[in-house]
């Protein structure tokens, strides 16, 4: 294995594969630079010298400039480093597009729930949620009558360890807060009443009311986008009633997105129904009443077109861009040519790529929205005494992502290389088959959040560093970028791409091995990580206030 990396023959740094001396001698491709500092694995060195201002190259795009004079074989750092894009406009040149070979793929199929409108479902949940926090009490109150009695709520081995500690407290065992519970345990949960509703999904925000008007129609939107999702059977929505996020506006919007909408939805206004107990009879009755509906779907073969797949990275680090991004970019590459759809998002990622996204746009009208997001995004992160060039994380710049600009240039390989049949602003919903480009923040939860809301059955979400984001409705498949990662915290990773880094899988095998779990995931026959430890995370995005 190389100890460094070249990613596009016009990129002037390599990247380091292992931990590298100072004074150490590296070699690739017939070339030898002597290391003038130490340089961390996943970071970056430059192959020439820099004078202050001139351009660093990665992924054959502008990723920075030297804010002073870089020594040819000196480690990248925000010290020597500084932001920097190179120019886009919203004119196109378009490239042919060779699609990958699918003929392997073309007989597969999954296991999903047929919708009436046609779409396809890889869960099938029942959805209580809010239309203003002031209704989080009323439901956390439903989901815990409803996941106790019905059978999921797991047992939690958290709650089993407080409880051995406070008897042992109470009995005066000074060895309780040292030993483990090993007596006699509560069995793994009853049984499900409902064999075939995989669940009920709480959902609770902080929205619906104060903030903006913008604000509360797009919480509306992207509870629309919830209820018109192929994940959910049905929905019991409460609402206040004198709240800005009305239910008209949240009709309104199902409707646009289904004029002929037939899922049940219950919806109740506490100020209208009187007191709490009225409120909470009626949901209890009429939600009961959908589960039985709900439960009298089936799973049924469907071609992997029905799929729609979100394209997310968090806690990203310097291998992102080489293994598990490109990774899943052929993954969608794959599901595209078969007919499938695909979203990418997080825009403040997008910064430095613009014009390769512009030109891989099909039509004018594509390419010209994109462009107006971008700026648009750009100049609400201003209006608040920011910019996209904070996006990096502390933990991205220690594992070797400097810049918005390096961080984006590896993000967008998300994408894999085929063309952008449309452009969604947030929280619009997918309908077009390829490739979509959706307007969401980098935040994970408010990205995936705005990815389900468009209709992503699965999200696809790579990560370097470790992060448990998941979501209610839709499966999301945890990629570890490297081995390590994938070693340390097994609990919340699905998949390791680990052995691209170290060249012993090519990037089109480990797509194709991706596209095979997401087909077992779809189907039911395997739960994520996240899953299996009910991490739900609904965060909607209040616009211009996030990266």
């Amino acid at each position: 294995m190389p100890k460094v990396l070249q990613l596009d023959p016009r990129d002037n740094v390599l990247i380091a594969l292992e931990d590298l001396r100072a004074g150490e001698s590296v070699a690739l491709g017939g070339k030898t630079w002597r290391l003038n500092t130490a340089v961390s694995r996943k970071h970056k060195f430059v192959t020439e010298a820099r004078r202050p201002g001139d351009p660093v190259v990665m992924y054959g795009v502008i990723v920075g400039r030297a804010r002073e004079p870089i020594p040819a074989g000196t480690a990248l750092t925000v010290a020597n480093l500084q932001h920097d894009t190179g120019t886009f406009t919203a004119t196109r040149h378009p490239q042919p597009w060779t699609p990958p070979d699918v003929s392997a793929w073309s007989g597969k199929h999954f296991l999903g729930y047929h919708r009436a409108d046609g779409q396809v479902g890889t869960r099938n949940y029942w959805l209580v949620v809010p239309l203003v926090f002031c209704e989080n009490r009323n439901v956390a109150t439903l989901r815990q009558a409803f996941e106790e009695e019905l059978g999921y709520a797991a047992p939690s081995k958290y709650r089993r360890q407080v409880a051995h500690l406070a008897r042992g407290y109470r009995e005066g065992r000074a060895d309780s807060l040292q030993s483990d519970d090993n007596s006699a345990r509560p069995e793994d949960g009853q049984r499900r009443l409902f064999e075939h509703v995989d669940g009920l999904r709480f959902l609770m925000h902080e929205g619906g009311c104060g903030g903006t008007r913008e604000d509360a129609a797009n919480l509306c939107a992207v509870i629309a986008g919830y209820l018109h999702h192929p994940n959910v059977a049905g929905a019991t929505v409460l609402s206040l009633g004198c709240q800005n996020a009305q239910s008209g506006i949240l009709m309104d919007e199902l409707h646009k997105r289904n004029p002929h909408f037939s899922k049940p939805v219950v919806l109740l206004d506490q100020q209208t129904v009187g007191t709490e107990s009225a409120l909470m009879d009626r949901a209890i009755r009429e939600t009961f009443t959908g589960l039985v509906e709900a439960d009298r779907c089936r799973r049924a073969p469907a071609a992997l077109s029905s799929l729609t797949i979100g394209l997310k990275c968090g806690g990203s680090d310097g291998f992102s861009g080489i293994s598990a991004n490109p990774a899943i970019g052929y993954t969608s590459d794959l599901l595209v040519t078969l007919g499938g759809k695909t979203v990418l998002a997080e825009f403040p990622e997008l910064c430095g790529v613009e014009q390769s996204l512009v030109d891989r746009c099909v039509t004018q009208d594509a390419a010209d929205k994109f462009v107006a997001l971008m700026r648009d995004y750009a100049a609400r992160a201003r209006a608040v005494r920011s910019g996209l060039e904070m996006n990096p994380s502390p933990g991205n710049i220690q594992d070797g992502l400097i810049t918005d600009a390096m961080k984006s240039a590896g993000a967008a390989r998300k994408s894999g290389t085929s063309p952008v049949t449309d452009v969604l602003d947030y929280p619009e919903y997918a309908v077009t088959p390829g490739l979509n480009l959706l307007c969401t923040p980098g935040n994970d939860v408010e990205c995936v959040t705005g990815q389900v809301a468009a209709g992503a059955s699965i999200v696809l979400f790579t990560t370097g560093l470790g992060t448990p984001t998941g979501n209610p409705i839709a499966p999301v498949v945890k990629i570890s970028t490297n081995t390590a990662l994938a070693r340390r915290m097994p609990d919340i990773i699905d998949i390791d791409t680990g052995s691209v880094v170290a060249g012993e899988t090519s990037i089109e095998q480990m797509g194709e091995r991706i596209l095979s779990r997401v087909i077992e995931i779809a189907s039911g026959t395997v739960l994520t990580r996240g899953e299996q430890l009910g991490q739900y995370d609904f965060i909607p995005w209040k616009r211009g206030v996030s990266l």
